[in-house]
């Protein structure tokens, strides 16, 4: 049998200065796949152990010469392709376990640290997951993109990709406590988000004024639980999405509907990859289909969620992850002056669940010329009204929120809230979501750590100049 890695390979591994020794244990111990779960999973768990070992030899990645970051790459595919096999054959076993054999309900950001534990190597484990936390961007080993394929093959499969959809959409545990003191208070602040309850209407604010309310680690949690509370206050009848006040000297004193991911965060390692599922299977996902109940899955056929119908007001901007949102939303408001972009040519990475959703609205030709060319939208304009309802004066947009929600809910929600899930089944049916889910995880884990990314937001952002 000709070996799987060939001669030539391993010579070219050897001048790395990987040992002889070492890379024939290495070569030999190249899993053969079975059918049975536990075999592969003791056989390949071994193979990996050995694919970081072997890199372990190397320098870190910051010191590496050309001939040995190849070498690490060469390893880091071959345990990738090891991965992705398995997890064609097995993906089913790896979900049923990590979830009790469907019996809980695992968020993604707790499902890949015990993906961990249960299948050494399969992905990276908390503390190796530390250590490149504490790297800039550039400097890390891109760990995380075994993640995005874990996670791709469970969303590419159909019923653990429905469950995992389903985990994501139930409300958050911090939000049953402070359900109750929402009901009393009729305020809620978590500084990065903020609800209120106005009338019939509770006000989401999301809140990063340093940054142009833009959206990062510190800003998801406190997002989700608003979004959250918003949808299950039993005394409101419709939600409102709005940007803070912000304090940049160019726009102290206004709100802004936000700047998208924060770039600074991103080029310096503040975002894992996992932020990205968290936020477009959570919050964002919630916007659009309702908080879940355990009891039943959201799928609009046979189970429905909790929901509201949901207000945007843009003022100021609109970029990146902050359009995305607008396109999960009912009714749009936005000011005469504001506009909108999804820079993710410039970002490098894929602007969340636009692909998606934005054709619906303005056709794919445009979508494909405002992802991919950077194209800016006036929210005045003849395209920035495919997505924004209605056009308002800058300084009036506190009224028109008030008389918009006041011409919604003047007749109740009841058959808004139909109307919105008679909508959804035809354009966005869960399993549509789940299986666009299923390739953006795994094309963002790559996007996530691509030197592109880096050159991106130094080229265009400055992003090695500016500091947290």
């Amino acid at each position: 049998m000709e070996p799987i890695i060939p001669a030539w390979s391993r010579e070219h591994l050897r001048l790395a200065g990987l040992t002889p020794s070492a890379l024939e244990t290495w070569a030999t111990a190249v899993p053969r796949l079975t059918c049975d779960y536990e075999i592969d999973r003791v056989t390949c768990g071994q193979f990996w152990k050995h694919c970081d070992d072997l890199i372990a030899q190397l320098p870190g990645k910051i010191a590496r010469n050309a001939v040995q970051q190849d070498a690490a790459s060469t390893i880091q595919d071959l345990a990738r392709r090891t991965r992705q096999q398995f997890l064609q054959g097995h993906v089913g076993s790896v979900y049923a376990r990590l979830t009790r054999d469907y019996s809980d309900f695992v968020r993604v950001e707790q499902l890949v640290l015990a993906a961990a534990d249960a299948i050494p190597g399969l992905v990276p484990n908390r503390t190796r997951l530390a250590a490149e936390n504490e790297l800039i961007q550039r400097d890390k080993e891109g760990l995380e993109i075994d993640q995005g394929i874990l996670l791709s093959h469970i969303l590419a499969d159909e019923r653990a990709g429905r469950h995992l959809c389903h985990a994501m959409l139930l409300p958050r545990i911090e939000t049953h406590e402070l359900l109750a003191r929402f009901a009393t208070d009729g305020v809620v602040d978590l500084k990065a988000a903020r609800i209120e309850r106005r009338g019939k209407a509770a006000y989401v604010f999301m809140q990063n004024p340093r940054y142009l309310n833009a959206e990062d680690q510190t800003t998801i949690e406190a997002t989700e639980i608003c979004v959250d509370l918003a949808i299950l206050d039993p005394t409101t009848e419709i939600a409102v999405l709005r940007g803070g006040v912000v304090e940049h000297a160019k726009y102290r004193g206004r709100h802004i509907l936000g700047s998208g991911i924060n770039l600074t965060h991103l080029y310096r390692g503040k975002i894992p990859f996992v932020w990205f599922l968290q936020r477009d299977l959570g919050f964002v996902h919630k916007f659009m289909r309702g908080v879940g109940r355990p009891d039943v899955l959201p799928d609009d056929v046979h189970g429905q969620a909790v929901e509201k119908p949901w207000v945007a007001a843009l003022d100021t901007f609109a970029i990146g992850g902050h359009c995305q949102i607008l396109l999960t939303m009912d009714y749009v408001l936005a000011a005469d002056d504001a506009y909108m972009t999804l820079p993710a040519r410039k970002e490098g990475i894929i602007p969340g669940f636009a692909n998606l959703r934005l054709p619906r609205l303005t056709g794919e030709r445009m979508a494909r010329q405002a992802i991919q060319y950077d194209r800016k939208l006036a929210c005045n304009s003849p395209e920035g009204r495919l997505i924004c309802d209605e056009i308002v004066a800058s300084d009036h947009m506190s009224a028109a929120i008030e008389r918009t929600v006041a011409n919604l809910t003047n007749s109740g929600v009841v058959s808004a809230v139909g109307n919105r899930r008679a909508f959804r089944v035809g354009l966005e049916p869960l399993d549509s979501f789940r299986r666009y889910a299923a390739v953006y995880a795994r094309e963002q884990a790559y996007c996530h750590f691509s030197p592109a990314l880096i050159a991106n937001l130094e080229k265009y952002w400055d992003a090695q100049n500016r500091r947290i």
